[in-house]
């Protein structure tokens, strides 16, 4: 099964310093039917104004990570790591038993970037982060991973997540196949361009949601840039047949 949300459908908030869509509910922001997707609980589409930003807050027990767009942000953290992500660069924060930190946009233009929050395979643990910087070559016409929790996969973040995230950018009439196995979720977030996804059509903004689909067909109707996120799949949870019949006693 294949959702697509239109962009219209994302929960948008303007507070003058910060323009943000939030695609899961957030804050001040609440549908019971829009909680997360799988393990997948917060993709936050953000632009900061210049000389503005979140102030020091607190997360725990949840892998965040942060992609820009363009611009730049400035990260401080309780653990007393200071970073400035740039475009083409991303930070992975293991929030793990607690940390607080700040994001600031330290420059002169606005800082467009996402915000994605998976939850862990493990709760508790130190907080840690780690940055990469990313050459944009590495997802032309292909899927880079750019941040996972698969040993298999090198030369990117490492999160504590049964998750891995990519990136990629495809010229118009370019795409691939992705055999995603019949137990994962594909999330997929549409920032530029026109994509299809089994033949189901996006524009920016718009996002897919699959769930037990083996096989996916991605190609750009026109130049497109997106991520992409694989999960487990919800697959097998609850009762089976067998125990939907129930037992009758005495």
């Amino acid at each position: 099964m294949i959702e697509i949300i239109p962009a219209s459908q994302r929960c948008y908030s303007d507070f003058g310093w910060l323009k943000t869509y939030w695609l899961f509910s957030f804050s001040n922001y609440y549908d019971p039917d829009n909680i997360s997707f799988g393990d997948l609980r917060v993709f936050n589409d953000d632009i900061v104004e210049p000389g503005t930003g979140f102030p020091t807050h607190p997360h725990e027990n949840m892998e965040i990570v942060t992609v820009v767009l363009s611009g730049s942000v400035t990260h401080e953290d309780s653990t007393g790591g200071r970073m400035t992500i740039r475009a083409g660069e991303v930070q992975r924060m293991s929030a793990g038993s607690g940390i607080t930190h700040s994001e600031y946009n330290l420059g002169k233009e606005p800082v467009h970037f996402l915000q994605i929050w998976v939850r862990p395979r493990r709760k508790g643990g130190e907080p840690s982060y780690e940055q990469k910087s990313f050459d944009e070559t590495l997802w032309e016409n292909r899927l880079a991973p750019i941040a996972t929790g698969n040993p298999k996969l090198k030369n990117c973040l490492s999160i504590n997540s049964d998750a891995t995230i990519y990136r990629s950018k495809l010229s118009s009439g370019r795409g691939f196949e992705l055999d995603a196995g019949d137990n994962r979720r594909i999330f997929v977030y549409l920032t530029k361009g026109k994509l299809a996804v089994n033949g189901r059509r996006l524009s920016a903004g718009d996002q897919a949601r699959a769930d037990l689909e083996c096989f996916l067909s991605i190609k750009a109707d026109d130049d497109a840039d997106f991520i992409l996120i694989d999960i487990p799949s919800s697959k097998g949870f609850g009762y089976d047949s067998k125990t939907l019949k129930g037992t009758r006693l005495g």
